[in-house]
């Protein structure tokens, strides 16, 4: 069930709800909508914050049920922290909390004045964006592989949440709810077992999206026959160990003029990483059928491009396969001719990602000649490593471009941290047998596959986002994200104009 939002003005101490969410600062601070709560119930808030009930710490929430003097039947106060340093994270955060609280009680509908609290440099239009996407994010459910509940009388779900916003705010909603579509798309696709989600399905749910809808957005799958004749010897090489036959998936949108080069998005689509020969080992293995996380978020952003109706043109292509241990599989030493012609030494089975976006970006830069071309990957445990699970890591030589990409993660809290490319580090990459080798050492393991990957985009206006530690949340019942789909939106969005 996907949530509904909308924008409302009534007093807090009169709409009619199941729930109403309000704020509290530590020391007992009220917000305008809390303080117009408390004096409508006899100083009800007030009388816990003196008792310690509520504290008003970031993220805490206290339930009120059904409070005289207020119209609604619950109050959820959430605590917001200290008000001097309250800021955008923050925000985020309380909505993420509030959102989860909310999620635990039986209500069909609240409304939520959380949205009115005041963030230094943000406008109304950006709480509700923010706002909108947290809860969205917080009320997410994956359910496509669990036995259907039995039709047996349930409490109710929330199913709508208003936010207290004016007619400015209307903006932030319309871009939240596209957005959102599109988080939610990627994170299903990822969490999707591998069983499922192979290429095939990837191609299959691209084709469906392209012809649901107007002659601007089309759809076009080349396979393994059309890849072998075009010469992707290194993308095909990573999936000869695989039943699941690679797909490239090339999605298009018309938005802009027609001789308006487009922007490029393309994104790794390993739908489970055996490691091939160089095999994984065995403990936290089932979290491969995450390696397709750039996929899914090159393929969100397209979604949430194409419903906001984005004044430009736009391709996205996926690189799927499967990277599994075969009697044909790849093997350590091969050398593997790229689309670009050059020459790769095979040095672990187990850096595959690269070595299908290599082709793609090859492939991409020579059939669309992009404005600018971003790829997103889960492409190294080094990334994870030097940044952890806050932060993607960005590489580009481009300053400019890597500054647009570093706004927009700002803007959106989808953050990112640049990382350098410099040239002193592609010497890790030489090879005595080839034109590079598809590993560096384990020095700098996330700057050095990017430095592969810039071997194929030379010429090109090119930045490349490491997502390993973004993608998804670790952990047996972690689920993915839906990064780096915010920040890539906003960075289009800003493109748009």
């Amino acid at each position: 069930m996907t949530l509904q939002f909308s924008l409302g003005a009534a007093a807090p101490e009169t709409v009619d709800s199941a729930c109403v969410l309000v704020g509290v600062y530590e020391h007992g601070v009220l917000t305008s909508a809390a303080a117009r709560v408390d004096n409508a119930a006899g100083g009800l808030i007030k009388r816990q914050v003196e008792s310690g009930d509520i504290s008003g710490k970031t993220g805490s929430s206290t339930l009120l049920f059904a409070p005289q003097g207020i119209t609604a039947r619950r109050v959820l106060v959430v605590g917001l922290g200290a008000q001097k340093s309250f800021d955008a994270a923050r925000f985020q955060k309380i909505h993420l909390e509030a959102a989860r609280a909310l999620g635990k009680l039986p209500v069909a509908d609240a409304v939520s004045y959380l949205s009115e609290v005041e963030v230094p440099g943000r406008d109304s239009a950006w709480r509700v964006r923010t706002a909108v996407l947290a809860i969205d994010h917080a009320a997410y459910r994956y359910t496509a592989t669990f036995k259907p509940r039995d039709k047996q009388p349930k409490p109710p779900e929330l199913a709508s949440v208003a936010l207290a916003a004016g007619d400015e705010a209307q903006a932030g909603l319309a871009q939240a709810l596209a957005i959102a579509e599109g988080v939610r798309f990627a994170r299903e696709l990822a969490n999707l077992p591998p069983n499922i989600c192979n290429p095939a399905w990837i191609a299959a749910q691209a084709q469906a999206f392209a012809d649901a809808q107007d002659d601007k957005v089309s759809c076009q799958v080349l396979d393994h026959v059309e890849m072998d004749k075009l010469g992707f010897g290194s993308l095909l090489a990573v999936a000869r160990g695989s039943v699941n036959k690679p797909k490239l998936v090339v999605l298009q949108y018309r938005g802009g003029s027609a001789d308006e080069k487009p922007y490029a998005l393309v994104g790794k689509g390993v739908t489970f990483d055996s490691g091939g020969i160089s095999l994984k080992p065995g403990p936290g293995m089932e979290e491969m059928k995450f390696d397709m996380g750039g996929a899914a978020g090159v393929l969100g952003a397209f979604i949430a491009a194409v419903r906001l109706g984005l004044a430009l043109n736009l391709v996205c292509v996926v690189p799927t396969v499967e990277n599994m241990p075969d009697g044909d599989a790849y093997r350590p030493s091969d050398v593997l001719t790229s689309l670009s012609g050059l020459t790769i030494e095979v040095l672990n089975t187990d850096a595959e990602g690269r070595l299908i976006l290599c082709d793609a970006l090859t492939w991409t830069a020579q059939t669309f000649q992009p404005q600018a071309m971003i790829d997103a990957a889960t492409l190294t445990g080094a990334c994870v490593i030097a940044l952890g699970k806050h932060a993607s890591g960005l590489m580009s030589k481009h300053d400019d471009l890597a500054a647009e990409l570093l706004a927009a993660g700002e803007h959106t809290l989808d953050r990112a941290w640049r990382l350098p490319l410099w040239d002193d580090y592609q010497a890790q990459l030489e090879s005595g047998f080839a034109d590079v080798a598809n590993i560096g050492g384990k020095s700098a393991g996330a700057i050095t596959a990017a430095c592969f990957l810039s071997r194929f985009t030379d010429g090109q206006r090119w930045a490349h986002l490491d997502i390993a530690g973004t993608a998804w949340d670790e952990g047996r019942k972690g689920l993915a994200t839906g990064r780096p789909v915010t920040l890539l939106t906003q960075w289009l969005m800003d493109r748009a104009g």
